[in-house]
Order: structure tokens, then C-alpha cells, then sequence
């Protein structure tokens, strides 16, 4: 089982832009490429920051408006030091978030959670700047199609990973929910067959019908209870 990595999912064809990109020059970019956000890249190409639409509108919020009838935004520190900047140097987040082609999806979505980004310019082992991956790229797992979802599951996770029978759980896969029915051998196997069958890239959800043969999750007697027969016996 293996999940979708990032190089599989992110842009490599990356408009970026130098510390003394003006303004004026990275909104006519966004516009011109239908983009959000652009890496600020130094001479080696490594990413220093990114300079998203957010960055730019703060300047905008930050006029006086002409007829006198909204409040003047008085933005502080970085957010105010932002209003007044006039190149990406002084516009951008840093220093950037970045990820790296072999991460999984996962990763790169628990990263992206973690520092409250929305996309990650991706870098090589020297630190250039190779790709960017967005959230719309990572939710493009979920565009998987049910019966590769469907085989992955019967035959990567059911057969090659757990062991198990072609036929001991019959899988059907509708708009990324799995349902599952079957018997499986022991009651333990059947957190681990649900579990392993979320983590398939495009699953939603999984409900399942699962029987079991054994009970092995039965709480062993304590030694206190073994300790009290022995003595009954003797």
C-alpha cells in the first residue's frame, strides 16, 4: 500500500519571483498565470518566502477611502510593515514552509495544517525550488476513481498486506465510501482491516460488516484471579 507522493500531485512549471519583484509586477503575474500566490526565490533559487493575494490586499485595505464613510484600518506590526511594502522582499511570509518531492500526501497535508499554509513550494536535496503544491492538489487524491479505490483495497491492503483470502471480505466502493462484509479470523484484525483501508488515497469513509471466528480480544485473568484458583485448588 503506498500513497500518493508529491512530486506525483505538484505543479513543476512554478512562476516565481526575486527578493526586488515590485508589486505592481507580481499582481499583473497572479493575474496573467490565474494564480494566488507566488515563491520568492533567491540567485540560487531557493525559496526565502511566498507572496500570496492576502499580501497585496493589505495594502489595498489599507487606503483611506475616498468619500470619509469606512473607518480607517490601522494595521500593526508585520501586517502594517506589509501595507507599506512595495516588493515582494517586504511582502512575503517567511522564511517558507517547504516539502519535498517524496513526501507522501499525508505529509505534506500535516504540514500544511500544522503551519496554517496553503501551499508549499517543494525543493530538492540542495534546496531549489522544484515544484509547489497547493491544497487543490492534495484533494485531487480524492478524485480516484471507486474501482481503483476498490482494488487497491481487495488487493493491496486485504491480500498482499493482511493475508487474507481473495474472497474472505468482498469490497464495494461507491463515491469513496467502503463497505466492507466478511469474516475474518480473529476479532483483533478488525480495527486493523479498517484502519488500513482509511489510509487509501480518495477513501471518505469506511463502514463494515465484519464477522469473526475468534475472540482474541477478551481480557486475560489477572494474576490476582490466578493467584486465588491456585489456592483453591491447593
Amino acid at each position: 500500500m503506498r500513497h500518493r507522493m508529491v512530486s506525483d500531485l505538484m505543479t513543476t512549471d512554478v512562476v516565481r519571483v526575486r527578493r526586488d519583484t515590485g508589486f505592481k509586477e507580481i499582481a499583473k503575474l497572479l493575474a496573467e498565470y490565474d494564480i494566488t500566490a507566488v515563491p520568492v526565490v533567491d540567485d540560487d533559487d531557493r525559496p526565502l518566502g511566498v507572496v500570496s493575494e492576502a499580501d497585496l490586499l493589505r495594502k489595498e485595505a489599507a487606503q483611506l477611502d475616498p468619500a470619509g464613510l469606512l473607518p480607517v484600518l490601522r494595521p500593526m506590526d508585520a501586517a502594517g510593515a506589509k501595507a507599506e511594502a512595495s516588493t515582494a522582499e517586504g511582502l512575503m511570509n517567511s522564511p517558507a514552509v517547504t516539502a519535498r518531492p517524496q513526501w507522501t500526501v499525508v505529509e505534506a497535508a500535516q504540514v500544511m495544517e500544522r503551519h496554517h499554509v496553503k501551499r508549499l513550494p517543494v525543493v530538492d536535496e540542495a534546496g531549489r525550488l522544484v515544484g509547489l503544491i497547493s491544497r487543490a492538489d492534495l484533494l485531487r487524491v480524492f478524485l480516484r476513481g471507486d474501482s481503483a479505490i476498490r482494488e487497491e483495497i481487495a488487493g493491496e491492503v486485504l491480500v498482499r498486506t493482511l493475508g487474507l483470502a481473495p474472497d474472505t471480505i468482498t469490497v464495494r466502493v461507491v463515491g469513496g465510501r467502503v463497505t466492507l462484509r466478511g469474516t475474518v479470523e480473529r476479532a483483533s484484525m478488525v480495527p486493523v482491516v479498517l484502519r488500513l483501508c482509511r489510509g487509501v488515497d480518495g477513501v471518505v469513509d469506511v463502514s463494515a460488516e465484519l464477522d469473526h471466528r475468534t475472540d482474541d480480544t477478551a481480557e486475560a485473568p489477572s494474576d490476582q484471579g490466578m493467584s486465588r484458583r491456585s489456592q483453591l485448588a491447593n
